[in-house]
């Protein structure tokens, strides 16, 4: 994995994410149904705003989003790759909403409900940095 065309592929593969986030000094993870811009420099998720995860990011918009294409088998120790994406995120919308929410529906269409209810918020994150990480090596990624 070394390059974004590698990372996008395993976007494209991977329809779940651990998003981490932090709030009064206190680490928070939960999986969520992520997208990505093809460019990958954001990252998508849908939440309800009455969540943990919505009200860290309200209070501190650093995440990270960990993306890793394990099999749960013993040769997962040498073979599996896990991609952490660090950045900011924020709620999407307006017209950038409409345009992330396309993104979102056409990887996930059965959330297209979840995702059109007036609680659900669409977070869009922009990526600082991949961390790409295999056993015994780890490199640095930033998307152009």
């Amino acid at each position: 994995m070394d390059s974004l065309t590698d990372i996008g592929e395993l976007f494209r593969a991977q329809r779940f994410a651990v998003l981490a986030t932090e709030s009064a000094g206190q680490p928070h993870g939960c999986l969520v149904a992520f997208a990505q811009e093809d460019t990958l420099k954001c990252l998508l998720f849908a939440t309800n705003r009455n969540t943990r995860k919505f009200h860290d990011i309200e209070t501190n918009p650093n995440v990270a989003l960990l993306v890793d294409n394990r099999s749960n088998n013993e040769s997962d120790f040498e073979d599996a790759i896990a991609v952490t994406a660090r950045g900011s995120a924020r709620e999407a919308s307006g017209q950038e909403r409409e345009h992330c929410a396309s993104l979102y529906v056409a990887k996930h269409p059965q959330l297209v409900d979840f995702l059109a209810s007036a609680d659900t918020a669409l977070v869009k994150v922009s990526v600082d940095e991949y961390i790409v990480a295999a056993f015994g090596r780890t490199h640095t990624l930033r998307p152009r």
